[in-house]
């Protein structure tokens, strides 16, 4: 498997910034059965973090955000990549989505260290159909 492209969708959810926030609301929606593909936090003003919740399923997502009362700000559109990590992989789609003129206002990824990497591209909601083209999603 070179790679695989997917349309993903992801939401927001804010949390006080204190020990253990995060781990409540991530072990809230677990214990609901929302399986998550992909997690990121980030400082959110002086006291609050902002995750960024990538669920395989959201309809379930919004149903345990629901039972368990936090207030989602979703759903938005990404690009999700996986696959065998090799040098340039990344460069090569920031190629194809530079000649369709579409700009990459942020990404996030990682390698897990056995050979694979995991890649998210957040481009504006008026781009994604033009770089899901691109990218041949």
């Amino acid at each position: 498997m070179a790679h695989t492209i997917r349309r993903a969708v992801y939401f927001y959810a804010t949390v006080h910034d204190h020990a253990g926030e995060a781990y409540e609301l991530l072990s809230q929606f677990a214990n609901q059965g929302v399986n998550l593909v992909a997690v990121t936090a980030l400082p959110y003003g002086p006291m609050r973090t902002q995750l960024t919740l990538f669920p395989q399923d959201q309809a379930q997502m919004r149903n345990a955000a629901r039972q368990v009362g936090i207030e989602l700000d979703g759903p938005y559109s990404a690009l999700l990549v996986q696959g065998d990590d090799q040098i340039g992989v990344i460069a090569e789609m920031h190629s194809k989505l530079h000649h369709a003129r579409v700009d990459v206002y942020a990404s996030n990824g990682v390698t897990d260290g056995r050979g694979g990497y995991g890649y998210v591209i957040y481009v504006r909601p008026e781009d994604f159909e033009k770089a899901a083209q691109a990218l041949e999603v």
